[in-house]
């Protein structure tokens, strides 16, 4: 009997620890409603009956009500410098419905272990919230739950695939191709990349009609030389779309044998519906906290058939297949655990599920619309300041993102910013981690920028419009070039 008992917990113990290493054939789990699936395959794993309030809290509204939405978000409900809080820096980071902050919170509460490592009651939980939340993001996006890699972020999804697929994939004389529009994110290590290797980088230039990068110049940069290209799909400074239709359509004709096309999908997967399964890229980068997630959390998302050619990028626990010292040859997990050594950040992992799941609730053709109409009025309403003001970027029916980038004559970026928050507005100053697109657009010392979300309404901008004038007006439209700001790229 003792032997017996025994056994049944080594099994246990066998599934829990095993149930992440691929296998042949997979192992099996259970649905919520008892069916087997395989490993790989779309799946619920927490029972009907154990699932939680903020999982059952279903937003689902058929058109966006962004003044009811807000009671969502706690942290809009506040004043800062005695005036009513106008938050327009989501581009830099959205705020968190309280769905997302309860699952956060619950997640430690009650759940709280290490994932597919253990047999306890705890750590089954832990690892079901956790897988449940690639579920949660795979069909955000349109792929398969083996396809998407946690992250501490977009950067880091970035450097993943710069050192796991680069370095083994691109060598001397091999062209990366870049544009002028990039996020530092996706400039450095592509920057980083080609002094390790000798590779070459061509940037393609801006389309000022567009916001975007220039649909031919692109297409004429690439070549049979070329390796990969990687691009910013929607700007975080100027809001347009990138032509990634034309962009992955010269990379399969004319670059090199195998080469991969990268969208950073920042500013786009918050704001549209994406799907990955229409757009034809090879890899997606995005970062957690921009799409009403918290920090320390994004995902990469590669095709299958990339990923499984990858290399490691990190040794440790979870990566691994079998390891061995001089009898053998270690030997590595299959994607995506091959890229994901070490703990990984699960509470954050379970709470971006749970904002993917509240993005698609409240409906991403509704978001988009939304934000069609506040970028609408953002931009007229800036436009009509006149000459007070450069507005930066295509007119708003070009946006894709609720975003508008200008200065004011004879104010710094960095004052201008100052004073807006004294007045309850939060935007941001500075270069927006893009120093080369500023130069092309010759405002070395920044852009003030303000980025909306699905949560602002009307009314705020029109708060925040009348702020500005009043901000504007206290300067008399002046200011002098002896000013030294602050440089808040720096702090």
């Amino acid at each position: 009997m003792t032997q017996t008992r025994l056994c049944a917990t080594c099994a246990i113990a066998a599934i829990a620890v095993c149930a992440w290493v691929p296998a042949v054939p997979p192992p099996t789990f259970r649905r919520a409603a008892g069916a087997p699936v395989a490993l790989g395959e779309k799946r619920s794993w927490r029972r009907a009956d154990e699932q939680r309030s903020w999982r059952r809290a279903a937003v689902v509204r058929e058109a966006l009500d962004a003044s009811r939405l807000r009671a969502d978000f706690p942290a809009l409900d506040q004043r800062t410098n005695g005036a009513p809080l106008v938050y327009f820096d989501s581009g830099a980071t959205s705020q968190k419905p309280l769905r997302v902050l309860e699952a956060h919170r619950a997640f430690y509460e009650r759940d709280n272990a290490n994932v597919h490592r253990g047999a306890h009651t705890l750590a089954t939980r832990a690892t079901e919230a956790y897988e449940n939340a690639r579920d949660a993001v795979a069909a955000f996006v349109g792929g398969r739950r083996d396809e998407i890699v946690w992250t501490a972020g977009a950067t880091e999804a970035i450097n993943l695939v710069a050192h796991a697929w680069g370095d083994s994939h691109i060598g001397p004389g091999d062209e990366i191709v870049l544009s002028e529009l990039e996020h530092h994110s996706n400039l450095v290590p592509w920057q980083l990349l080609a002094k390790r290797t000798g590779a070459v980088i061509r940037y393609a230039k801006l389309d000022l009609t567009t916001g975007s990068v220039d649909a031919d110049d692109v297409a004429s940069l690439i070549s049979s030389k070329t390796k990969l290209v990687a691009v910013v799909h929607v700007s975080n400074v100027l809001g347009g779309v990138a032509p990634v239709e034309q962009i992955v359509e010269a990379v399969r004709k004319n670059a090199a044998p195998g080469a991969a096309v990268l969208l950073d999908a920042c500013q786009s997967a918050p704001h549209a519906p994406l799907d990955v399964s229409t757009l034809g890229v090879d890899f997606i980068a995005a970062s957690g906290h921009k799409m009403c997630g918290p920090t320390g959390i994004g995902f990469l998302w590669g095709r299958r058939e990339v990923l499984e050619d990858m290399r490691p990028w990190q040794g440790g626990g979870e990566m691994i297949g079998d390891v061995y010292l001089d009898d053998g040859e270690t030997t590595f997990a299959a994607p995506p655990a091959r890229f994901e050594a070490g703990t990984p950040p699960i509470a954050e992992a379970v709470a971006l599920g749970v904002a993917c799941d509240y993005l698609r609730d409240v409906g991403m053709d509704a978001i988009a619309s939304h934000e069609r109409a506040l970028v609408s009025k953002l931009y007229a309403g800036l436009e009509a300041f006149g000459d007070r003001l450069t507005l930066y970027g295509p007119p708003a029916e070009k946006r894709a993102a609720a975003l508008v980038a200008f200065n004011a004559e004879g104010v710094h970026a960095s004052d201008l910013a100052f004073f807006l928050d004294q007045e309850g507005v939060a935007v941001r100053a500075g270069h927006h981690c893009t120093q080369p697109l500023h130069q092309r657009l010759g405002c070395p010392g920044g852009t003030v920028r303000a980025s909306l979300a699905l949560y602002n309404t009307p009314d705020e901008i029109d708060a925040f419009l009348e702020a500005l004038e009043r901000v504007l007006a206290e300067f008399g439209g002046g200011g002098g070039d002896d000013f030294v700001p602050i440089d808040l790229d720096s702090l």
